[in-house]
């Protein structure tokens, strides 16, 4: 059978790396994103490709359900969203819509068309956890009245809808709780704290850290994410199933900004910030589903994700220079 797959957000961080894993796998993919936070320079090396065709539509809109070029779909890689709180925060009204309204509209597409579903949820549905590390049977501890909700609820209720179609209707949905995630492809606009550090120690400015730095996180490179999602959808034993996926080695932000700071060979200095509200003071996956499921886990440790990531943004700013 012709295999046919759709990825949301394609323009975007996750969304393009997907991509061109899938193009040089001999893929055919059909990309969807409204470009709201996604950008085409992210896949144009491959915008002309012939196993890939692009619409720039917003998945929220009921008409996507009409598109002709959707309807024999055999897989949908759900990605668009907002994911950083710069962003998310920005557009808050669109960032529940895309992961409510949005994952309805693409659950529905699975369903009509007897395709297979990975949703990319999110760490941030265990709120700032009070249980660590974080299984995915712990439920967390998520704010509604607060700046991230808009986001972190988004991603809980679109985990519900998936939760319907799987038990209603057979949809086979897979739920990925993707945790901290990065590489060189962040913007380095991006207001996450990889792509903050790394560029603020190359271009000297002051390294900004919130809070006491003692809050911790673990980080995932976007290689080792992308192999999970992969063997989620490819793996029937992932269907109706929520599978953390992050790297379980866990660093407080002050020792990722001081390793930043030593690698980039940087004079910057580390600054200190007020803690922005509601940010979790843990974040690690708990691993033990994706192992026994999919013989899942990460490969690269984050000194050598930050040695290639550096490497490629001290490039991108040479290049900007040069032109």
């Amino acid at each position: 059978m012709f295999m046919k797959t759709l990825i949301t957000g394609v323009a975007g961080f996750l969304g393009s790396h997907l991509l061109k894993t899938l193009l040089e796998q001999g893929k055919y993919v059909i990309g969807l994103d409204n470009l709201s936070t996604g950008r085409m320079q992210n896949i144009e090396t491959v915008s002309h490709h012939p196993n890939f065709e692009f619409l720039r539509f917003d998945v929220s809109d009921p008409a996507v359900l009409q598109l002709d070029l959707l309807m024999d779909v055999t897989e949908i890689y759900h990605l668009a969203s907002p994911a950083s709180p710069k962003f998310y925060q920005h557009e808050p009204f669109a960032t529940i819509s895309v992961n409510t309204i949005g994952t309805q509209h693409m659950l529905e597409l699975a369903r009509m068309n007897n395709a297979k579903l990975l949703y990319a949820s999110t760490s941030e549905a265990y709120g700032d956890p009070v249980m660590h590390p974080q299984p995915e049977e712990y439920c967390g501890n998520v704010n509604t009245w607060g700046p991230r909700a808009c986001y972190d609820e988004a991603k809980r209720l679109g985990e519900v809808l998936c939760y319907e179609y799987f038990q209603r209707f057979g949809v086979q949905v897979k739920v990925a709780r993707i945790f901290n995630t990065y590489s060189a492809g962040l913007r380095n606009d991006d207001g996450r704290v990889i792509s903050n550090f790394v560029t603020q120690a190359l271009t000297g400015a002051d390294i900004t850290v919130y809070g006491d730095g003692k809050q911790t996180r673990s980080f995932c490179y976007v290689d080792d994410n992308i192999r999970a999602l992969q063997l989620m959808m490819d793996r029937q034993e992932a269907t109706g199933e929520i599978i953390n996926i992050g790297n379980p080695s866990e660093y407080q932000i002050l020792e990722v900004a001081v390793m930043v700071k030593h690698m980039c060979e940087s004079r910057s200095t580390i600054t200190f910030h007020p803690l922005p509200q509601d940010d979790p003071k843990m974040r690690r996956p708990v691993i033990e589903k994706a192992k026994s499921l999919l013989d899942w886990q990460p490969q690269v440790n984050l000194e050598e994700g930050l040695r290639r990531t550096i490497k490629a943004y001290r490039g991108q700013m040479i290049e900007r220079v040069q032109s």
